[in-house]
């Protein structure tokens, strides 16, 4: 399967499965993984997600050049209609954890980007080199790497396409911890573990706040933060939450 999809638990494991090819984007997987995080944003089962690469040399080395420069030789001078890029435009409020195994260029650095915690193996690299090809990041990449780090390493990354290793993304923190290769998918799922014991609920909304807050003004993403807390007073969940701190026990939220 070109991707892998695995459900344990609570937890949903993507995994980029083209190690022949650095695991690079072609339509057929970027296909296959808009269908996985559309399944996973809408399982309800399913309350973290984990993105990571087959192998140990590439989370993901981006589009696959000759195949979407061959696309896009076709459509001529009318324009390049890409499939349906979930990278992009899918809004998912489920927290998402990039296992970054090794090189996240491009579209790969992209998807990194796209997920909220990012651990990254030892040998792990990350880069946006569109520039040197002529073109510009198109899933993401100029508005979500500015956002995570310091404007003028966001600045030198974009406009020279200079990759960063594991140690560099870390000090600027763009990654979340480093470890080696070996210990990655395990420090992963004990990250997703970890974000299974809050209220999902609370925890989608907390992100949802998080991130459309951004392009607001302070007013107005004060506002979205007190419609999203009185959404959470109102769930099932708070109601377990109260009640297992008041009764000095762990609570079991249930996601309603």
């Amino acid at each position: 399967m070109i991707v892998e999809y695995k459900k344990e638990g609570k937890i949903a494991i993507i995994t980029l499965n083209r190690p022949e090819a650095y695991n690079a984007v072609d339509p057929e997987l970027e296909q296959a993984l808009g269908k996985a995080l559309i399944d996973f944003r809408d399982d309800d089962t399913l309350w973290v997600g984990i993105i990571t690469g087959a192998g140990s040399k590439a989370f993901c080395a981006g589009a696959d050049i000759k195949q979407y420069f061959s696309d896009i030789e076709k459509s001529g001078k009318k324009g390049w209609e890409e499939p349906a890029n979930h990278i992009r435009s899918l809004n998912i409020w489920k927290p998402l954890v990039a296992a970054v195994n090794g090189i996240a260029f491009g579209g790969g650095c992209e998807i990194c980007l796209a997920c909220d915690i990012r651990i990254a193996a030892e040998n792990a690299m990350f880069g946006l080199p569109e520039v040197t090809l002529g073109l510009i990041p198109g899933w993401g990449g100029t508005q979500r790497l500015p956002r995570l780090i310091p404007g003028a390493i966001a600045a030198e990354m974009l406009l020279t396409g200079r990759p960063i290793n594991a140690q560099e993304a870390y000090r600027v923190g763009l990654v979340n911890k480093v470890v080696p290769q070996p210990q990655l998918m395990a420090t992963a799922m004990q990250m997703a573990e970890l974000l299974t014991k809050p209220s999902p609920l609370a925890v989608r909304a907390a992100k949802q706040a998080m991130l459309e807050g951004k392009s607001m003004s302070l007013h107005d993403g004060l506002v979205l933060e007190k419609n999203l807390f009185d959404y959470t007073l109102s769930t099932e969940d708070f109601i377990e939450g109260r009640n297992a701190f008041l009764g000095k026990r762990k609570p079991e939220f249930i996601a309603k």
